[in-house]
């Protein structure tokens, strides 16, 4: 086979042919073993060509995500080179890589935890071991961002330059991951009392198929995919690219650095210059209207009609940490385990229409906190998301007696 590797002609031949074989049925156990070596020793764009051809001449999708995997076990340790690639801080590989890391140490924690659920006496209770898989599996699914970002973002760029194959069987990729993330957050849900045989079983079963998808993902992205971009896309590309990636959200982690191509404003930049935002009751700019939402003595998140995270205020006393890592995510896995289900029934009520408000108060680290939730529904009933507004009312609690206007110069002197 080396002679051929001189020869790209040849070898994109012999590849598309051991592919055919493979999906004829002929000697997979002969074909397979050639196929990886291959594989290994011919560079990536070679093998997007002959994906992208066999696609063109009708072979189903399902066999080339077959042969994706097979793909995964001979990709040649010679690419990781083009993972490095220097590319600005901000730049959209720059956070997909970022995301990429970030994804790989939630698998890696929920590998360990597979570790200690293997270790469990078949008879001995496994419900903390469970209770800490659902909490890394909640942010495994935030890989849903990155996914859509690939698909409405970068596939499009790509299918311009003539290059469809390659995002045609990523994305079948990615739907067979959220099939199986979807599983594994039902089955986790189901196993609350689970014993150690069980924890085991739902391990084998259907935790282990998301690791192993999410992990091949990540490789196909570092070694093929943004290496393939990278060469394809320019910096006007990018740019829209950048510009877009705010508005589905990031995964697990968020750019330090809004990055633009050199002589292009920032989208940020011209929202502020465009004047007002008109509302019925009058109109600000964008800063004056993220000033007032930053001021305003109470924390605002608004989710929308699909449960996802969209906006937050970010006043200088936050009720509860959050961060911008969660725009964009289903607000189900912004809670712990053991409230889900409450919170899932409260949107469920306001999207129903049986509820318009939900009030809670708790008593925490000396302080008194009010959080509310309402329903929001535009002038013909739609249902548009939900508010929450979360208040610390300590100080409001403990006042007595009155204060008005016309005492503000007396008490600023006192002061």
């Amino acid at each position: 086979m080396s002679e051929l590797i001189h020869d790209q002609q040849r070898r994109m031949e012999l590849l598309k042919h051991m592919i055919l074989q493979l999906h004829g049925g002929d000697a997979p156990e002969a074909v397979r073993p050639q196929l990886i070596r291959l594989l290994g020793r011919i560079p990536y764009d070679e093998v997007v060509a002959v994906e992208q051809e066999l696609i063109s001449e009708g072979m189903p999708v399902e066999e080339i995500l077959k042969f994706c995997d097979i793909h995964k076990l001979a990709l040649n340790p010679s690419l990781v080179a083009d993972e490095e690639r220097d590319v600005p801080a901000g730049h959209p590989v720059d956070v997909m890589r970022a995301e990429n890391r970030a994804l790989a140490w939630e698998l890696d924690a929920i590998r360990r935890l597979f570790e200690q659920v293997a270790a469990l006496p078949a008879e001995a209770p496994a419900v903390e071991l469970i209770h800490d898989l659902r909490v890394r599996f909640n942010a495994l699914m935030d890989v849903d961002k990155h996914y859509l970002r690939k698909e409405h973002l970068l596939f499009p760029f790509l299918e311009q330059h003539g290059i469809t194959g390659p995002p045609t069987v990523m994305w079948g990729k990615h739907d067979e991951t959220r099939a199986f993330l979807k599983r594994a957050n039902t089955a986790l849900i189901a196993a609350n009392q689970a014993t150690g045989s069980q924890a085991q079983a739902l391990v084998a079963v259907s935790l282990t198929p998301v690791v192993d998808a999410v992990a091949g993902m990540i490789d196909k992205e570092q070694q093929i995919l943004l290496p393939m971009c990278l060469d394809t896309l320019d910096d006007a590309q990018w740019g829209r690219i950048a510009v877009g990636s705010g508005d589905i959200g990031y995964c697990l982690v968020v750019p330090e650095i809004a990055w633009k191509p050199a002589g292009e404003p920032l989208e940020a930049d011209r929202a502020a210059g465009d004047g007002l935002i008109r509302l019925p009751s009058g109109a600000l700019t964008a800063v004056q209207l993220q000033a007032v939402l930053n001021t305003i003595p109470f924390d605002i998140t608004f989710v929308d009609a699909e449960d996802t995270v969209r906006y937050f205020s970010e006043g200088r006393e936050r009720i509860f940490a959050r961060t911008r890592a969660i725009i964009g995510r289903q607000v189900q896995f912004c809670h712990p385990p053991k409230s889900v289900d409450i919170v899932q029934k409260i949107l469920s009520d306001f999207r129903d229409g049986n509820e318009t408000h939900a009030q809670f108060w708790i008593e925490m680290g000396g302080k008194f906190l009010c959080i509310e939730y309402f329903a929001l529904r535009d002038d013909e009933g739609k249902f548009l998301g939900t508010l929450e507004v979360s208040q610390d009312l300590t100080a409001k609690r403990a006042l007595t007696g009155q204060q008005r206007l016309l005492n503000y110069v007396t008490t600023k002197e006192q002061a």
